[in-house]
């Protein structure tokens, strides 16, 4: 059997069975807002006794649930404001999301692109094309806007061709304003309810006008251009 073939099956086998272990335990009760709230106070205390230890714990357990798309990631931010507060709490709930979403692309890439591109290479080079040109704008704005599920944005870009590295800076700025409205929510931990009441209508708008400004700049500027070189040229 083919060795990166072998691989592959080890990558989709350890990904299955992490999230079996997940349900299996139960461990979802444990990245619940009712959960989050009720450990509070005995959370806040090992954080001031073992600072490092817990930062570095909790960057890994929020890095495996965003790489391996499981619920509880909204959860985890609020507790992560709630627990380090606003400036270390978007800090580090920025790299952990950033580094998990690109595991997480990383690993579609490397289980599906290839065969997606080849079958369907013809029909895919006009959408390479504009993730060539205009990608990194495109992921600003869907990474920006709340209501777009995360790891449905990293499945899909995994299949396309933009480089990793792009994928990564541009997701960690298109998701710290979302980041910093969950992380300050969690400053008030104990007085939240439900998740509904965060984002309100506003609050999301104002996010899809702030994606979509980079994109409606580069198209205007782009026609301005092109009308510039076509009076030049009639001259």
């Amino acid at each position: 059997m083919d060795s990166t073939l072998i691989k592959r099956l080890l990558i989709v086998l350890a990904g299955i069975l992490a999230v079996f272990l997940f349900y299996y335990f139960d461990l979802k009760q444990y990245l619940t807002l009712s959960y989050i709230k009720e450990s509070q106070e005995s959370l806040q205390q090992l954080y001031l006794e073992n600072r490092l230890t817990v930062i570095s714990a909790y960057m890994a357990i929020y890095i495996a649930v965003t790489a391996l798309s499981l619920p509880g990631a909204v959860i985890m931010t609020l507790a992560g404001g709630g627990l380090f507060g606003f400036t270390v709490g978007t800090i580090v709930i920025s790299f952990a999301s950033t580094i998990g979403a690109t595991i997480a692309c990383a690993v579609s890439r490397y289980l599906l692109r290839d065969s997606v591109q080849g079958k369907f290479s013809d029909k895919l080079k006009a959408i390479n094309k504009g993730i060539e040109e205009e990608g990194a704008f495109y992921l600003f704005t869907v990474r920006l806007i709340p209501v777009f599920p995360f790891f449905i944005v990293n499945l899909l870009l995994g299949l396309t061709k933009m480089p990793l590295i792009t994928y990564f800076w541009v997701s960690q700025l298109g998701m710290i304003p979302g980041t910093m409205v969950y992380v300050n929510a969690g400053k008030e931990l104990a007085k939240i309810d439900s998740l509904g009441g965060i984002l309100s209508p506003g609050l999301i708008a104002s996010f899809v006008i702030l994606g979509l400004f980079p994109i409606t700049v580069k198209k205007t500027m782009g026609f301005f251009r092109r009308k510039k070189t076509t009076l030049q040229s009639g001259e």
